[in-house]
């Protein structure tokens, strides 16, 4: 493989309304693994496609060394198309077959070229992906979510590229997916930069790239050193800036000080020159001398005030937001012991096929457990939350709940009124909590000021789960059953910190659906639960 490179020099792009996302951006990113990580809505995905080129820039350069490879994390995909038109290798295929029923056309040597393995190679690359049992001949529609991804990564690895872009290749995958993604960049040997919030992934990463504020700064190591290392540079941020203001109160005291001696001087000054009996002029001479005095020593304070002031803003700049949830929940609490649900015998289909096998699910949850639920794509997962919540009725079956709310979490997070203001929609989910409580609630959620006021509808993922998790655990009443699809889709990383915080303050039991090991990790699961094949069993904790 040749060296491979990104050269992003002096970028600029702005959308066609002139809204600018970047301005004069340069990095370089070489061979290895880089993570590119940032908040929602700073343009990791757009600067992806800048250097893909699938959009321009308005000002400065982007050159790539080597063949590119790239998937988007919304493949603009037909239906229609059979796996080998996805991976590109159709025609290919299509002509090793012609030649080798006995057409010598040239046109068949031509379109082969030097790529007579080409059929191996692709079922080797499916193998890879968890894909080999799939026909080259099956069609897209047929997939799942999960599928298609893993396709569309194997369709840039047969590319046998030097330089590979990703943009958040784990969404939709399961856990046995995500895994063997892990495996195949385990031993990627170009230049990879990759968007991502999943941390398993980011911790593979060589370097991690941060996009901040219009710039990009690199940090050696994985994910876990760029977080230890971003903790430490805002200890010393915030340790810098208590300096600064103390410098500034300081400055400012000497500064009130030198001005109330100028002025006892020029009081005491006065009056000895009216006792002296000097000469007007030479009286006058004295007392502008001494203003004169003054007044220098007041801009020498004065600048060494706007001086400790500039050093303020500079350590103030440098410290990052303060992004965390910090709340209390004790109405949430569910006392040990306590059955919360319990079903037996539990039946569904969808359309003419059962989604669970034999006799059917049984489950019961007793106390604050934190349970996780996991499984293959398709396996059925939703389903049963959406039975545990009542949205579903079993065709067969028992479900007896304990008296006390339980709250649900869509993936489409649908549970607020888009038209309403997040105010709103949290009086209308505690209509007996008082306004001003309300409106402290939402800052420690962090709607402050105007942001508490924004429809639901304008908000981002991560802003939408913030108002949908404190409309719901502040319910009246509160939830002592906490249901969970796959809330880590598609939010940043300082969402999903800001969702532990939350859960992590959770004292009812939940249950959640989620490929993200970390994260159930971080929020304290106790316990494991599979469903596949369409039977629900216990599972302990997998390995890290």
């Amino acid at each position: 493989m040749s060296s491979a490179s990104i050269v992003v020099s002096n970028l600029s792009f702005s959308w066609p309304d002139d809204t600018p996302v970047f301005e004069n951006l340069s990095f370089t990113v070489g061979e290895g693994r880089t993570g590119l990580v940032a908040p929602n809505g700073a343009g990791k995905s757009t600067l992806l496609k800048l250097i893909a080129g699938e959009y321009a820039p308005t000002g400065g350069s982007v050159s790539v060394e080597g063949v590119l490879g790239y998937l988007p994390q919304t493949l603009p995909l037909s239906a229609d198309l059979t796996v080998a038109e996805v991976l590109g290798v159709a025609p290919l295929i299509a002509a090793l077959h012609a030649i080798e029923s006995g057409d010598t056309d040239e046109e068949h040597f031509a379109t082969i070229g030097n790529d007579w393995d080409i059929e191996e190679r692709t079922r080797a690359e499916l193998d890879r992906l968890g894909l080999g049992d799939v026909p080259l001949t099956r069609r897209l529609h047929t997939l799942s979510g999960g599928q298609v991804i893993s396709l569309g990564l194997a369709a840039q690895l047969l590319k046998r590229p030097d330089v590979l872009l990703l943009d958040e290749p784990t969404n939709n995958l399961d856990a046995d997916a995500r895994h063997r993604l892990y495996a195949v960049l385990d031993e990627w040997r170009g230049a990879l930069l990759l968007v991502s919030h999943d941390r398993a992934l980011l911790d593979r990463m060589d370097r991690i790239a941060e996009l901040d504020r219009g710039e990009v700064h690199l940090y050696g190591g994985n994910f876990t050193a760029y977080s230890e290392a971003v903790r430490a540079a805002q200890e010393a941020a915030e340790r810098n800036v208590r300096n600064a203001e103390q410098e500034v109160k300081r400055e400012k005291r000497e500064m009130q000080q030198a001005r109330e001696r100028a002025a006892r001087r020029a009081s005491n000054a006065a009056r000895n020159l009216k006792n002296a009996g000097l000469p007007r002029i030479v009286a006058g001479g004295m007392k502008r001398s001494a203003q004169e005095s003054a007044g220098r020593s007041n801009e020498m304070h004065a600048s060494r005030v706007s001086e400790a002031r500039a050093r303020l803003d500079d350590a103030s700049r440098a410290l990052r937001e303060d992004q965390a949830i910090a709340v209390e929940l004790p109405e949430t609490t569910v006392p040990a012991g306590r059955t919360v649900f319990e079903a037996d015998g539990l039946r569904v289909s969808h359309g003419d096929r059962p989604v669970f096998a034999g006799d059917g699910v049984d489950l019961t949850i007793r106390g604050p457990e934190r349970i996780a639920l996991s499984g293959p794509n398709g396996a059925g997962k939703s389903t049963l939350l959406r039975l545990m919540n009542g949205d579903l009725t079993p065709a067969d079956g028992r479900i007896r709940r304990a008296e006390g709310r339980v709250a649900y979490l869509s993936q489409r997070l649908d549970l607020l009124d888009l038209d309403r203001t997040v105010a709103e929609n949290l009086a209308a989910f505690a209509p007996a909590m008082p306004e001003a409580e309300r409106m402290n609630l939402l800052a420690r959620f962090l709607f402050r000021g105007a942001r508490a006021h924004l429809p639901v509808g304008v908000l981002s993922g991560g802003e939408r789960l913030r108002a949908t998790l404190a409309c719901v655990l502040f319910a009246s009443p509160a939830p002592q059953l906490l249901l969970l699809d796959e809330p880590t889709n598609n939010l940043d990383l300082v969402s999903v910190a800001q969702l532990e915080s939350a859960l992590g303050a959770y004292r009812g039991a939940f249950v959640v659906v989620s490929h993200d090991e970390r994260f159930l990790r971080d929020i304290g699961v106790d316990r494991w639960l599979r469903l596949d094949d369409g039977r629900l069993r216990e599972t302990g904790a997998p390995e890290a």
